[in-house]
């Protein structure tokens, strides 16, 4: 028997009827949500009263908002602009190593005309519906984005919320090598530290302080022709000084990695051989067999004894000062008119001890220059060539900024839904909040390239979080979210995101992400996500959804769920997930359980979503393809084809 659904009136009105108003459920945050359907429903419960419920789906600007925010720091962070500086700053370079930069150059340079064609492209276009998922301009926008939200009249005014999702994913570039997991992996590169920072003050350190003892090298030469006692030490403490701050900057550890990870680097490098100074040279058939051997067998103490002979060389030159100083005095002491002359002048006896010290410093700055050019390429190659083919890093950001925009869509209405809440409040400031992914994909042919894809756009989200701060004003365009950060540091802000990721067909094992002792209170509910591997898979499928909900639910978590357009699948998920609510929650009656789900589905926001994106009120499902369904998850007959 159909449900009696009615307003307060005594004729029986139509089963599902549309309320027209702009009324929402709850809080409505106007910069998070516009363009609202309402769908009012009464049905019976246990205790035969009615049971008022309002059903509400609205699409959001940050579909569009929150990609053209990304487009724009990926367009100015520092590794599309701050990197392509820095090797451009390394002046000449090798052969090889200018072949790298160039790589580096042209890699942000691509990124950067295409990202600023689609942020172009991206303003003149609003919506994006699951026909349009492949469009090449709306690769950065998630596919048909919506805010669902029930709400359960009664004395206390009670309601649910789910954002619905295309899953993240690339469509335009498509699967045919597969989603983001299987690329990443096939094109994996050695990672090096970023110490490009690091790098970079040693290389200006040592551009300050060789020219600096060079000079007061040169300056002592001249002083001790003069014979000028006291202006000799005062030159000699300088020079002591000096050399004393290049070696010290010369000893950092990361000088010396980087020369034994350079031959390292170029130790696989058959038939060549790299010179200190980064030139990459053939090696003759007789000469190659030796530079091979001396390459793998590079010594590590080599860098130690450069700067040591340093040191040496300046314990000589005060040595010699000591002697000059000695003998002027014993001149001095037997007044002695003339200087024999077998004894050479002063500045000959230091002339050989300051070239070797101009030659040390000089073989010492040529390796660490060259160690630091390759720690700044490694950087700027790292954070650009080294995550992949330009497509792979532009489907990784795509896929993130899709994910990234649901996201922000669920903190913002969970936000507004409970400012009111201390408890919410102090949540957020001490742990975060819980956003919980459901994937309605298979695992075979191009949804198993979706969840790939998912998979990486939802753990690139570990590095967001979130900042809440006042508001200038209410218009709706202060009240936006903003983005900030950068991409190789991630977007940081202060308060924690916590994802759960729950990918439905593939995987019924899930977890939550770094617990807290605070959820201590649902650890009952998380062991009963794990089903009992004798079970069959079908009723795992329908089994896991509740638990799943009520974790989410219980910690004041963001549910997202999405299927291949957010369309048809999810439309079975989330009316199942309303109608079990209302069963366990709010005591809809068991006999109308069925009635009740039938109604929501046929006649429901969901179905408008369908006229939305494909133009008809027909689910995309064959007869064939529901046989393999859970029978909870079967839409009613006329309603799909």
């Amino acid at each position: 028997k159909e449900p009696h659904v009615s307003p307060v009136s005594p004729t029986p009105p139509p089963p599902c009827f549309c309320w027209t108003s702009a009324s929402s459920l709850g809080p409505n945050p106007c910069a998070a949500l516009c363009s609202q359907v309402c769908k009012v429903y009464r049905f019976q419960t246990e205790d035969r009263r009615w049971l008022l419920v309002r059903e509400q789906m609205s699409e959001t600007p940050l579909s569009f908002s929150v990609p053209k925010q990304l487009l724009s720091a990926l367009i100015q962070e520092h590794f599309l602009c701050v990197r392509v500086r820095d090797v451009k700053e390394l002046g000449d370079l090798s052969p090889h190593w200018n072949g790298l930069r160039h790589d580096v150059i042209n890699h942000c340079n691509h990124l950067i005309g295409c990202y600023q064609e689609t942020l172009a492209e991206l303003d003149k276009l609003s919506s994006k519906s699951s026909s349009s998922k492949a469009d090449r301009h709306l690769q950065f926008v998630p596919t048909n984005l919506h805010s669902q939200r029930m709400e359960v009249k009664g004395p206390d005014r009670v309601w649910y919320e789910v954002i619905t999702v295309g899953a993240p994913a690339d469509h335009h570039q498509a699967f045919k090598h597969g989603g983001l997991r299987r690329l990443l992996r096939k094109h994996h590169r050695e990672r090096y530290p970023d110490e490009s920072c690091r790098a970079k003050e040693l290389l200006a350190s040592i551009a300050q302080l060789q020219p600096l003892i060079f000079g007061l090298a040169e300056e002592l030469l001249s002083v001790s022709s003069e014979l000028d006692l006291a202006r000799l030490q005062e030159v000699l403490d300088s020079l002591m000084q000096e050399t004393k701050h290049f070696i010290h900057a010369l000893k950092d550890e990361l000088v010396k990695s980087a020369l034994l990870a350079i031959h390292s680097h170029y130790a696989a490098l058959t038939g060549s051989h790299v010179h200190a100074n980064g030139l990459l040279c053939e090696n003759s058939q007789t000469d190659r067999e030796d530079d091979g051997r001396r390459d793998s067998e590079y010594d590590e103490e080599e860098w130690d004894r450069a700067w040591a002979n340093i040191a040496k060389s300046l314990d000589c030159i005060m040595s010699m000062v000591d002697r000059l100083r000695e003998r002027e005095g014993h001149l001095q002491e037997q007044r002695s008119p003339e200087p024999r002359q077998t004894d050479s002048s002063p500045s000959e006896q230091l002339l050989p001890l300051v070239v070797t010290l101009r030659d040390c410093v000089r073989e010492a700055v040529t390796k660490a220059r060259a160690a630091m050019t390759f720690v700044v390429l490694q950087g700027a190659l790292a954070a650009t060539v080294a995550q992949g083919p330009v497509l792979i890093v532009q489907r990784r950001h795509a896929v993130f900024s899709q994910a990234l925009s649901s996201v922000v869509c669920g903190f913002m209405l969970k936000l507004h839904g409970g400012l009111e809440d201390p408890e919410f409040l102090q949540q957020l400031h001490a742990v975060g909040v819980l956003a919980q992914f459901e994937g309605l994909l298979s695992t075979y042919g191009e949804e198993e390239g979706m969840l790939q894809d998912m998979e990486v756009g939802v753990a690139d989200l570990s590095g967001v979080a979130f900042t809440i701060t006042e508001a200038r004003s209410e218009r709706p365009g202060d009240l936006q979210p903003t983005l900030r950060g950068t991409w190789w540091e991630h977007f940081y802000t202060h308060t924690h995101l916590l994802c759960l990721s729950i990918f439905h067909n593939p995987d019924p094992y899930q977890y939550i992400a770094n617990p807290k002792p605070n959820l201590n209170s649902i650890h009952t509910l998380v062991l009963n996500l794990t089903p009992n591997p004798k079970t069959s898979f079908l009723l795992v499928g329908t089994r896991l959804w509740s638990p799943q909900g009520a974790v989410c639910r219980r910690v004041n978590g963001v549910r997202l769920t999405s299927c291949k357009s957010a369309k048809d699948r999810t439309a079975m998920s989330v009316t199942l997930e309303q109608c079990a609510i209302l069963r366990e929650r709010h005591t809809l009656s068991q006999q109308h359980f069925s009635t009740a789900l039938n109604s929501m589905r046929r006649d429901g926001c969901r179905m408008e979503n369908v006229q939305k994106n494909v133009g008809n009120r027909k689910f995309a499902f064959s007869s064939v393809q529901l046989l393999t369904f859970p029978k909870l998850y079967r839409p009613p007959d006329g309603s799909y084809g």
